[in-house]
């Protein structure tokens, strides 16, 4: 096809975005999970015949965005396209191939037009329980719950039965996660009518020219940013708080002309603790982080991300071999926007912004119904974001994962728990020119009559979020049951009557706190942010 002019360009890359929210909200409003239909823990993404993501849904999960097409380009090798039919669909949620850990799936459909391969409609999502039992304590991946290797549980459109049995039968609530999988079908089938829709009315026989612009465009926007700024070279090492000992994550970022680099070596070596975090799932935030400071108005496809170059040592905390466990692979990954931006805040101070509360903060909670059916539910616990050059950083946000969070009234629906208090916790926002985001308090009763047990792996305990050019840290987190402080990554039960407190970090401040406007701090003090 010619080539297309901007304004056609345009108008058809909005209607692939819309498509793709189209698409995301079918998911969601078909899901049985909580994770899924409340969190927005997921991901919805179009990417051309060779893997290449070109559309994502506007509501994703940034990991999910960048790990996606490499999962696709693994199942490939795996089950080639040649092999594939229309009506197929391919599952896996190896972590060295996917996102990082067991408990997310991704599944890709292939999108045919005329008898011919013409992309394929990818999606993720968080899975709560898949078999097995994770804990902080886990040595290896293979406690860590079920590997569904790569294969088609849809062929020619029908179930595969026997790998849905096998699947099913290693849930503790398989009709949640079947339920899950299969909104992802019911969404697939969506993509493939819309987009030959679109391509019709659009008079396109092959969308490979469209998928080529729309590279290449982004491609040009992300190296114009970088060859506006200064060129440099800057490293930075940041503490995290790891288990018996503290570990630490190091990076050294290299910009020259419209390319930039960033190196992670110098970080700490992989451990026997589920804090590993495999590659795919570190290049993914490592990229976002670029992707945010020099170029965050384009939009994402795999173009943008041509001119960044990343590298982990193999072996290391962020690259580990498997069978590394991985089950808490955020502990290590949520860190690596910050160690990337605290580099490049000595070559663009105005586009950066201090440490967050997170990793983020969840909770496992796992136990029998009163009418004895079993529970496995997640409830996810923001912290304060970082503070930015020109604005105050907001209380209780999820970054750099942008998961929503759950109402309480649904949470105690699910779950026999009441959320007995919620609230902002004063001054845990680190001070600087700009403020750091509050973080919260949040507790759980076990109003009886059985123990519910709950799982937590929390960082930001022993070293808080760091402030930035001068900002001070934020305050560190706390884990409480009945008000005795616990460690942050446990296993425990939570008895009848008592109740699980925590009280999450509060987010970084921005320069010196001298440099902080006069009115600015007294408004803080009369509403009650400082003391």
């Amino acid at each position: 096809m010619p080539r297309l002019d901007p304004v056609t360009l345009g108008l058809l890359w909005q209607r692939l975005t819309g498509l793709m929210d189209e698409v995301a909200g079918a998911f969601v409003r078909t899901s049985f999970s909580a994770v899924v239909r409340e969190n927005w823990d997921l991901a919805c993404a179009l990417m051309d015949a060779e893997g290449r993501l070109f559309a994502q849904s506007s509501r994703s999960i940034p990991s999910f965005i960048g790990t996606m097409p490499r999962t696709l380009r693994a199942m490939l090798e795996r089950i080639p396209a040649a092999r594939l039919s229309p009506g197929d669909v391919l599952i896996s949620n190896d972590p060295w191939l996917g996102t990082g850990h067991l408990n997310d799936i991704t599944l890709m459909r292939p999108i045919y037009r005329a008898g011919r391969l013409i992309a394929f409609v990818g999606g993720t999502f968080h899975c709560v329980d898949v078999g097995g039992a994770p804990r902080p304590d886990a040595r290896d991946v293979f406690e860590e719950g079920m590997c569904i290797p790569v294969c088609r549980i849809v062929k020619g459109g029908a179930e595969d039965g026997e790998i849905v049995s096998f699947i099913a039968e290693n849930f503790r609530e398989p009709d949640e996660a079947m339920g899950d999988i299969r909104a992802l079908f019911a969404a697939f089938a969506i993509a493939e009518r819309r987009l030959n829709h679109i391509l019709d009315q659009e008079h396109i026989d092959d969308p490979a020219a469209v998928v080529g612009e729309i590279l290449a465009r982004s491609e040009a926007s992300m190296r114009a940013a970088l060859l506006a700024t200064p060129d440099g070279v800057a490293e930075n090492v940041l503490t995290a708080d790891g288990f018996d000992t503290p570990l630490t994550i190091a990076c050294r970022v290299e910009k020259r002309g419209g390319d930039i680099s960033i190196d992670f070596a110098g970080t700490s070596g992989q451990i026997a603790h589920p804090v590993n975090a495999p590659f795919n799932f570190s290049w993914s935030y490592t990229a976002y982080a670029v992707k945010c400071a020099f170029d965050p108005g384009a939009p994402n496809n795999d173009g943008g991300l041509r001119p960044v170059s990343i590298t982990a040592p193999e072996g290391c905390l962020i690259n580990p071999r498997r069978p590394a466990p991985v089950w808490g692979r955020h502990l290590s990954g949520h860190y690596l926007p910050f160690v990337v931006m605290g580099a490049l805040a000595s070559l663009v101070p105005d586009r950066v912004v201090a440490d967050a509360g997170a990793p983020a903060w969840n909770v496992y909670f796992r136990g029998v119904r009163p009418d004895g059916r079993r529970f496995v539910k997640m409830y996810f616990m923001s912290g304060g974001h970082g503070a930015r050059a020109a604005s105050d950083g907001p209380n209780v946000t999820s970054f750099p994962t942008n998961v929503a969070n759950t109402p309480a009234e649904q949470f105690e629906n699910d779950v026999p728990l009441l959320i007995a208090e919620r609230r902002l916790l004063p001054g845990t926002g680190g001070g600087g020119r700009t403020r750091g985001g509050l973080g919260q308090r949040i507790s759980f009763l076990n109003p009886g009559p059985a123990p519910v047990g709950f799982v937590i792996r929390h960082e930001r305990v022993d070293h808080p979020p760091r402030g930035l050019l001068g900002g001070l840290p934020g305050a560190a987190g706390r884990d409480l049951v009945d008000g005795v402080k616990i460690p942050a990554k446990t296993a425990m039960t939570l008895a009848p009557g008592s109740t699980v407190t925590f009280e999450t970090p509060g987010g970084g401040g921005f320069g010196p706190p001298g440099e902080r406007d006069p009115a600015a701090a007294a408004r803080d003090r009369q509403e009650g942010y400082t003391a």
